[in-house]
């Protein structure tokens, strides 16, 4: 017994001088990781800062449309900017619905959104998928023939565009939008940057097992094809919600107008009704934000993954 006894403690100094260094040894990593954390959580605070002061600089500009639309019209321009009014004018609110059609040009707006953002969510997946799944040859030089077309500003064929549309006895009316605005290159860019990510083994595997072409996009991309349609989907119909040229040139009739036009009911030759502008245009602003609501996970996750084969 006393042999052993002083065998363990001969031992003790031997198993304390292992331990030491590996106790030494994780003291330095928890050290490292501290570290590292905390330099993770201050570049995380400076990220998120920077980014709260751009989302304050964005909606600075809906803010003053808000706060306008509540003020006399005398009150809109007024210098230092008078962020919130003195007295709330709701009455802007209900005056808008009387002094102009705006129930009329809502629905005009929204008849040529919808109209317009289906065909070419149509077109614009049908001629991508004939960019990305289908061979044949000339397909990738076509392809960017026809991508070139965005590179050209619509001023420079806006005149002759204008004359084909009045010699087919299309102007002053829908149909002369609907017809321009059907195809989109950005749009059959955009899905089928989505298409190259969907693996062409799936298309093969429907070719044999007897799907047409229709068939496979039908049954096996769109299914595929959610986040890239809604993402196509809310771009075109906020682009023709906002649109202002195009009605502005091909609809001469008022009962045609859309809202970006109606608004122009308040502008005079001398002066312009600001306040009741403001008004409008926050109207006008709510289906797209609640479009973009709904849809919003659908659209980030479409731009984020369009962009990842080309």
């Amino acid at each position: 017994m006393t042999n052993m006894a002083e065998d363990l403690k001969a031992e003790a100094p031997l198993a304390g001088a292992v331990l030491a260094p590996a106790t030494e040894d994780r003291r330095r990593t928890d050290r490292r990781r501290s570290t590292r954390e905390r330099k993770k959580r201050a570049s995380d605070l400076v990220i998120y800062s920077m980014l709260a002061v751009l989302v304050v600089a964005l909606m600075v500009p809906f803010i003053w449309m808000v706060s306008s639309s509540l003020k006399e019209n005398n009150q809109v321009l007024t210098v230092p900017i008078q962020w919130i009014p003195s007295e709330f004018v709701w009455s802007n609110y209900t005056d808008i619905w009387t002094r102009i059609p705006m129930m009329g040009y809502l629905q005009n707006s929204l008849y040529l959104a919808v109209i317009i953002t289906c065909l070419q969510v149509l077109t614009g997946s049908l001629a991508a998928y004939g960019f990305s799944k289908v061979r044949f040859p000339g397909r990738d030089v076509l392809f960017l023939a026809y991508i070139g077309t965005i590179a050209v500003p619509w001023q420079a064929y806006m005149v002759p565009q204008y004359i084909m549309m009045q010699n087919l006895g299309l102007t002053n009316s829908f149909n002369a939008l609907i017809l321009l605005q059907a195809f989109g290159a950005f749009g059959v860019f955009l899905m089928r940057q989505y298409y190259m990510t969907i693996p062409d083994e799936l298309c093969e595997a429907a070719r044999i097992d007897g799907l047409s072409e229709y068939g496979i996009w039908a049954r096996v991309i769109l299914p595929l094809s959610k986040p890239a349609l809604a993402s196509l989907a809310l771009l075109t119909f906020v682009n023709t919600w906002n649109d202002y040229m195009g009605p502005f040139i091909y609809l001469t009739s008022n009962r045609l107008w859309t809202v970006q036009l109606g608004l122009r009911s308040f502008v005079g030759q001398f002066d312009a009704e600001y306040a009741m502008i403001m008004t409008g245009s926050v109207i006008s602003v709510i289906p797209i934000l609640a479009i973009f609501l709904v849809g919003q996970r659908y659209f980030i996750q479409g731009i984020a993954t369009s962009g990842m084969k080309g």
